[in-house]
């Protein structure tokens, strides 16, 4: 993993450009708004779905130009741009959960409840800062459950007393019955795109991730376009 500048190919002239392929998990609202916050039509990317059981897959076999990641996984084969967004943290609970009816949660309280392990073939330095190890207090946070797809996640949400420390970007991708809520004392985790290590992008694509990166730089830097 490099954070950096992506490299560029030019397109030829009179090439009509495609739509960006880039991958994305869960979140369309948050992807929207990568993208109109760069100035970019909404049409000017296409939205590939991935499940964190096997999040580089497709990109590795070319069917994606970019993908959206958080944090900065340390994978040798990926470049990471600097960040384009930062996605506030929530817990996913179901919603007859203890703590849909508690304030201000933070994570002494989610270490209460039985989390997510790793999935296999996700960056397990990402998934320690997306559900860490421990609670500031010391208390183990118990990742236990497998993690596989959203639904599946959803499913062991909805039938125990199950969590899930996320995003709040998630809000909009549960099914019903999961209620997403917000963690107080983490920071925002900050969301990137990658794209495979030594392959130049196309001129338009590498402009859009200028472009973004570009616009979360002026939003963290001026309060009042702050979300």
């Amino acid at each position: 993993m490099t954070v950096s500048a992506p490299p560029a190919h030019a397109d030829r002239p009179g090439t009509e450009r495609p739509p960006i392929r880039c991958g994305l998990h869960a979140s369309h609202t948050m992807a929207d708004r990568i993208v109109a916050g760069a100035g970019w039509p909404a049409d000017s990317v296409r939205w590939l779905p991935f499940e964190v059981d096997a999040p580089f897959t497709a990109l590795r076999a070319g069917q994606m130009d970019l993908m959206v990641v958080k944090y900065l996984p340390r994978t040798p084969d990926l470049e990471v741009s600097r960040p384009v967004w930062h996605d506030p943290r929530a817990v996913a609970v179901g919603a007859h959960h203890p703590l849909t009816r508690r304030d201000g949660i933070t994570l002494e309280d989610v270490a209460d409840f039985p989390d997510f392990r790793c999935p296999t073939d996700f960056p397990p330095e990402v998934w320690d800062e997306v559900v860490p190890r421990a609670a500031p207090s010391g208390r183990p946070i118990r990742r236990v459950h497998p993690m596989t797809t959203v639904q599946a996640m959803a499913d062991v949400l909805v039938a125990g007393d199950a969590v899930h420390l996320s995003f709040q970007s998630l809000a909009t991708a549960v099914p019903a019955g999961v209620e997403v809520l917000p963690v107080r004392g983490l920071p925002p985790g900050p969301v990137a795109l990658a794209w495979l290590r030594g392959a130049p992008l196309p001129d338009h694509v590498a402009r859009f991730v200028r472009d973004a990166e570009n616009a979360e730089a002026r939003r963290t830097a001026t309060p009042e376009l702050a979300r």
